[in-house]
């Protein structure tokens, strides 16, 4: 919808975007990036974003505009990525929760999942967290925040009494990788899997099945940063 908006105001002047990542169908973004290449001057940067912004969807709004050098490559230049996973369990809540939220019918050990995610802190191995993973991948990656919380960011009077959040830090993400991580973390709460199974996973050679994908519809991604 970005392209589509940008064709129409741009009207026939060339242009091409880059972003600094993709999301999966049904996954929110808080903040996001992408970089414009237009072969053309904009001479008011702040005219150009208000007209951009009245012509997007409903559901997107563009939150700045500057400009960046030619060396600037959006990809290569983000620093960390923050994505929050919102769930909550032990029952079936509001229909309206459902884009933001994902909720897991039956109870959950949020304590021992909350162990486990710090497990993911760190230097690891992690191409069991890799939707289709190929042997040229490279997979020894570094996250620098996993933790479950309260939920005390997104709220609304729909909201079940109690729900958390995964927050997850680092410099980039493999395909499905945070859903992987998620998907991991509710079997540890349901008992399926155990905190040592977790340690397991970060390393090669493991035979701990990685392969429950959890809903799309809890993930955000939060905040993009560049250096």
């Amino acid at each position: 919808m970005i392209d589509k908006t940008l064709n129409y105001i741009l009207e026939g002047i060339r242009f091409k975007t880059l972003t600094s990542g993709r999301t999966d169908a049904m996954v929110s973004a808080n903040e996001a990036a992408f970089e414009l290449f237009i072969y053309h001057q904009i001479e008011d940067l702040n005219v150009f974003l208000e007209l951009f912004n009245y012509n997007l969807p409903q559901d997107i709004r563009a939150l700045s505009i500057e400009p960046v050098t030619e060396n600037f490559n959006i990809i290569q230049d983000s620093k960390v990525k923050e994505y929050l996973y919102v769930f909550a369990c032990g029952g079936k809540f509001h229909p309206f929760c459902a884009p933001i939220m994902t909720t897991i019918l039956d109870d959950l050990d949020v304590e021992q999942m909350t162990i486990a995610a710090k497990l993911f802190e760190g230097k690891h191995y992690l191409k069991s967290y890799c939707y289709k993973a190929t042997d040229k991948g490279v997979y020894d990656r570094e996250i620098d925040v996993c933790e479950i919380t309260e939920n005390k960011t997104f709220t609304a009077s729909f909201f079940p009494e109690e729900s958390y959040l995964l927050r997850v830090k680092g410099k980039g993400f493999m395909r499905n990788q945070i859903r992987l991580m998620m998907g991991v973390l509710i079997q540890v709460g349901k008992g399926e899997l155990s905190l040592q199974d977790v340690e397991d996973s970060l390393h090669p050679n493991h035979n701990i099945p990685i392969n429950y994908i959890a809903p799309a519809s809890g993930l955000i991604l939060n905040k993009v940063e560049f250096i």
